[in-house]
This record gives structure tokens, sequence and C-alpha cells, in this order.
């Protein structure tokens, strides 16, 4: 399963991390945030040791959804050195989310 983080975390594990970093901004309440959320435990594993997979509660972080504008949700960005490389909103199919990565 994907990790939670909170903005106390992501400093750490997504601005500071070595290599790229996925990050599944979702609410509990969204319908297609349960269904890509089986997508994304799947790629946590898949992409293991190649690129970090987190998700963010928007309703428990707010304040990183504004700082990344995020508006709707499930939005799934791409961060690299620190910066958001790539992005995309809404449910989408593994091959997608592949495709943005670059894997």
């Amino acid at each position: 399963m994907s990790e939670i983080i909170a903005t106390a975390d992501f400093q750490d594990k997504v601005l500071d991390a070595k290599g790229p970093v996925l990050v599944d901004f979702f609410a509990t309440w969204c319908g297609p945030c349960k269904m890509l959320a089986p997508t994304i435990d799947a790629l946590t594993t898949e992409l293991a040791g190649k690129v970090a997979v987190y998700k963010v509660d928007i309703d428990e972080s707010p304040d990183l959804a504004a700082r990344y504008s995020v508006s709707g949700v499930p939005t799934l960005m791409l961060f690299e050195n620190g910066a958001v490389k790539n992005h995309m909103v809404g449910a989408q199919p593994k091959q997608n989310i592949l495709a943005m990565i670059g894997a």
C-alpha cells in the first residue's frame, strides 16, 4: 500500500528525495480516487527502488493542495529535484501514469 504523508513529511520525502517521486493528491470521499487506489498501490510495488510513491489527503493537508494548485482530485504529480516535472488530473489507466513517469 502507498504511504499517506502529511505536510510535516513532505519536505523530506518528496522535495528532498534523491529520485523521482509520484504523489497522488486524493480525498477519502472521492469516487475516482477510490477507483485509482489499487493502481497506485500496484505502482508502489512495481516501481519500488525507482520511483517513490506517496499519497496526500487534501482534507488533512489543505496547505499542500493549495501550494500545488490542486483543484480536482485525484491529481497525480511527478516531482524531481524538488520541483513538479509533470502532472495529470483524474483517474487514469496505469499505462498513462507510467507514460507520465517515463517508466
